[in-house]
């Protein structure tokens, strides 16, 4: 729960956001997890993410909807998401910093943090 706000700041003006609170758990959430971790580009265009916001079709499904998993990852910028096994908030975050790394490298920009700084309460979001 400590990352709920955090922005990391990363070369050439990339950078990564989190956002994480407890919640009720529910059958969408049976972890009690409520998150969003993404990496965007300088221009804000957000190019990976994991997330349980809205449930997504399973793969292979066509346009069918598992209004079930919501848990999901988006691997690109245009991938409108892909069942992700949760199996605890510390292997989600090991799963988005492997992605981040791999996105990052395939774009050539290196991975170290060089700033962090948090969203403030009430300050919309990016």
């Amino acid at each position: 729960m400590a990352f709920d706000g955090r922005i990391h700041h990363l070369e050439q003006g990339y950078w990564l956001k989190f956002e994480i609170k407890r919640v009720e758990a529910t059958p969408e959430r049976p972890h009690g997890l409520s998150y969003s971790f993404t990496l965007h580009d300088p221009d804000g265009l957000r190019l990976l993410g994991f997330d349980n916001a809205n449930g997504v079709a399973p793969l292979g499904s066509g346009y069918q909807r598992d209004p079930g998993h919501f848990d999901h990852w988006h691997r690109t910028r245009n991938d409108a998401g892909r069942p992700y096994t949760f199996s605890s908030a510390d292997q989600l975050v090991a799963d988005f910093f492997a992605e981040v790394r791999r996105t990052l490298q395939d774009l050539g920009v290196g991975d170290d943090v060089l700033q962090t700084s948090e969203r403030q309460r009430g300050e919309r979001k990016i």
